[in-house]
């Protein structure tokens, strides 16, 4: 979430739209559901796997995530071409992928993919099958990972992954900013499309909702059906948004127990600039860091540290590893 110093006020939705996008429940089954009551279970969506990154010069971004977040690099028997972090001692990693070269002007989402760890990839494939989407084909990486990935509504990329965790422990550098990637963020233009998706297929449930000022909704947040890591609408972003801007809105978070303590670890590590600390609308206090691309690197408390505006948390937060 952005603090409402960051960025201007957006345009607002019709407050009926956007009180039935809230609000309202599905009155109809989405095109992904099936009629009868023969479908597969939807399996446990259990936190955020990894999130995977646009960068222009994957040798220097690498060394920009190693030295200034303290990720570990060379994730254990991965040999793909983009860049492995892990982020330890959990299995969650962060991809740096060079950005594709595009016919029709350049790549607006530079946060290439989020992707969800589930306890069984094929039931989840389908699952998913059965309610009319149509993932991908499963894959498996060279570390044995098997994934699949598949657009929600607006196009966003995301995958589900099922790993068997690693043998190698890892010790947490003395670096290293955060253990836990909490959240990811990107530009929503369709709340209803979305939570049709996310809510009423995959069953994420609201996190907490508010805005730059008390009646409107600018950030909208889903924690996963079986865990507290969560994904974040960016709403009333205009479509003439430039890079700069949808690198602030297209973002992904790590969680700390004390976002003052990283910020010394983080002019430690070599990052002279970045915003904050200060106490956001949703009253936690966090500060914002950017890669050499623009990319926003949010690192925020797992509590807040006030109370929130606009409308109080509906799930409970995240805790530190």
């Amino acid at each position: 979430m952005l603090s409402y110093f960051k960025i201007s006020v957006r345009s607002r939705y019709s407050a009926a739209l956007l009180l039935c996008a809230i609000l309202c429940p599905a009155t109809e089954s989405v095109a992904f559901a099936a009629s009868d009551g023969n479908r597969p279970e939807r399996p446990r969506i259990i936190g955020i796997d990894h999130v995977s990154v646009y960068v222009s010069d994957l040798a220097k971004s690498g060394q920009f995530y190693e030295e200034v977040f303290g990720l570990t690099t060379k994730c254990p028997q991965y040999a793909a071409p983009e860049a492995c972090l892990l982020v330890v001692p959990s299995e969650q990693r962060v991809f740096l992928k060079p950005v594709p070269a595009q016919k029709n002007g350049t790549v607006k989402n530079w946060l290439a993919e989020v992707a969800f760890a589930t306890n069984d990839l094929k039931a989840m494939r389908r699952y998913l099958l059965a309610h009319g989407v149509h993932p991908g084909s499963v894959r498996i990486e060279s570390d044995g990972a098997r994934s699949f990935r598949v657009r929600d509504p607006e196009g966003n990329a995301i995958a589900f992954v099922q790993r068997t965790p690693s043998k190698i422990g890892y010790k947490v550098a003395p670096k290293q900013i955060s253990m836990h990637l909490i959240h990811a963020g990107f530009v929503v233009k369709d709340m209803t499309a979305e939570n049709r998706f996310y809510v009423d297929l995959l069953g994420f449930r609201l996190y907490w909702y508010g805005g730059f000022k008390d009646d409107g909704v600018d950030w909208y947040e889903l924690q996963v059906p079986d865990g507290p890591d969560w994904i974040e609408y960016m709403l009333n972003i205009p479509v003439s948004a430039d890079h700069k801007e949808l690198g602030v809105q297209n973002h992904f978070s790590f969680g700390v127990k004390d976002v003052h303590r990283a910020a010394a670890q983080l002019r430690s590590n070599g990052l002279g600039t970045f915003d904050g600390p200060e106490v956001g609308r949703d009253g936690k206090d966090s500060l914002d860091a950017y890669d050499l691309d623009g990319t926003r690197i949010e690192v925020m408390e797992f509590s807040p540290k006030e109370k929130p505006c606009c409308h109080p948390y509906s799930a409970e937060h995240p805790k530190a590893p």
